[in-house]
């Protein structure tokens, strides 16, 4: 996983705490062989003015080398916007610098350029 910071496993278990009591999120995982894990995606669900409704962002998608080609990315995202449109979003919003022929696989249409500040 491409990353800017380097997780600490202190930091993930108190953030994966956290997200696991917010209704606004959502963390699915993909179990793999033994204790592995193919996959995982973190999401949102948050309101908008502009999409004169609720919107989903994935925030964070990520299969292992191994598990690509194999739909678990897929699956992780179909499942996501499932969820997304159970509460009520209008579309589901996400960055990516590496994967956008497999959004564009999906449906997913290119919209905005991604910028950010290191804070």
């Amino acid at each position: 996983m491409a990353t800017s910071f380097v997780p600490t496993l202190e930091r993930f278990r108190a953030t994966f705490s956290e997200l696991g009591s917010r209704d606004d999120a959502l963390v699915l995982v993909a179990d793999g062989a033994g204790d592995s894990v193919d996959g995982y995606l973190l999401g949102f669900v948050h309101p908008t003015f502009y999409a004169d409704a609720p919107v989903a962002c994935v925030e964070e998608l990520a299969v292992h080398s191994a598990a690509r080609r194999h739909g678990v990315g897929r699956r992780l995202l179909e499942s996501f916007e499932e969820w997304a449109h159970s509460h009520g979003a209008r579309l589901v919003a996400l960055a990516t610098r590496r994967a956008g022929a497999f959004y564009s696989a999906l449906g997913y249409e290119e919209s905005a350029a991604y910028f950010r500040k290191t804070l």
